[in-house]
């Protein structure tokens, strides 16, 4: 064999390596996104069988107290506007400390913040008062802007559960230490209380976490190939994302439901031609979504138009066709679940929801 044969079959070798390499990934980023929405034991309607410290030049002084409501997230002072992402740092949400230099100063003041921002958990969020406009805006690392106050923020809750004490201490000690650098006072929350409230929250969360999925499955004589599914996706206007499924957005641009593999291998354009499956789940992810009720009685109406255009049957997790009362019983729990939402102030499909149920 020639070194020109040798150096090609090495190539043809390394292209399948990294094909399959590649393949895997995506089909373990395709699991691990639609397997965080169960890590909560809750049930389903279709899966059922569905303080101010003061320092000084050397000592942060151990004291808190509860945060003044003259420096509540979510309401601007003295005329400030406030960035989108800043209105939605809340109390009832994230732990909040608030920075007050005695001077405007950078982000690079936050260096420590910055360095350990991942190791928490949880998503954080820096937002600072900025110094010549006078309004609340996201700050990150590299923002040149000078800022007269901050706010980190620490969120309470998300799918993988709520915050643990011992990470809020740590994040608490950490705003310590920036405001000791920074010669100047922090305000701190109580960081039990917030912890008692956080599990409270998560409790919440997963009582009302739920997903719902209609299963279309072909009859025995059909066979379900990638290209029928792909031809229907676009002729009903559901794009295939990153994630491996189809996805229908609302007028906003989110996610209104999604068309998945019912084994959950993720669908890629380049495999779609050679493509056979046993079923498709058309998922409603009932907390993201607005108004979620009305999404599902939009999912219902799909899945009767694919089920019809495929050959198919609506069923539900046990492959038992699906009926108009059990339908009517799925949608009742929707609504329930709107509701209580909305009764607790997070309304389903907003931006909080969108954080909290991430």
């Amino acid at each position: 064999m020639s070194e020109l044969q040798i150096s090609l079959l090495g190539i043809g070798i390394a292209v399948v390596l990294t094909i399959y390499i590649y393949n895997w990934w995506q089909q373990h980023r395709y699991r691990r996104k639609f397997g965080t929405a169960f890590k909560h034991k809750h049930e389903d309607a279709l899966y059922r069988p569905a303080e101010e410290i003061q320092t000084d030049e050397l000592l942060v002084e151990k004291m808190e107290q509860a945060v003044p409501m003259s420096i509540l997230p979510n309401e601007p002072q003295h005329g400030h506007t406030v960035d989108a992402m800043c209105t939605l740092l809340d109390e009832k949400t994230d732990y909040i400390a608030v920075i007050s230099p005695k001077n405007p100063v950078g982000a690079d003041a936050l260096t420590l913040l910055w360095q350990q921002r991942f190791d928490f958990g949880k998503n954080v969020h820096v937002c600072g008062l900025n110094a010549v406009s006078g309004e609340w805006e996201k700050v990150i690392a590299d923002s040149p802007l000078a800022y007269t106050s901050f706010k980190l923020a620490l969120q309470l809750v998300n799918r993988s559960g709520a915050v643990s004490e011992t990470k809020l201490m740590d994040f608490r000690e950490l705003a310590r230490m920036i405001a000791a650098q920074l010669h100047t006072s922090v305000v701190l929350p109580d960081v039990a209380k917030t912890a008692a409230h956080a599990v409270e929250l998560d409790k919440f969360c997963a009582g009302v976490d739920q997903m719902i999925g209609l299963n279309i499955l072909p009859s025995d004589k059909h066979i379900l190939t990638g290209n029928d599914i792909g031809r229907v996706a676009e002729q009903y206007d559901l794009r295939l994302q990153a994630d491996g499924a189809f996805h229908l957005m609302d007028t906003h641009g989110q996610t209104l439901f999604s068309l998945c593999n019912e084994d959950n291998t993720p669908f890629q354009h380049h495999t779609l031609g050679e493509l056979h499956v046993d079923g498709l789940t058309l998922l409603l992810d009932v907390p993201r979504v607005e108004q979620p009720a009305l999404g599902f009685d939009q999912m219902v109406i799909l899945a009767r138009q694919l089920a019809n255009e495929l050959h198919a049957t609506i069923v539900d997790a046990n492959h038992v066709a699906l009926s108009e009362n059990s339908i009517t019983l799925i949608r009742e729990r929707i609504a329930a679940v709107e509701a209580e939402m909305r009764a607790s102030h997070i309304i389903a499909g907003s931006a909080q929801a969108r954080r909290l149920f991430s």
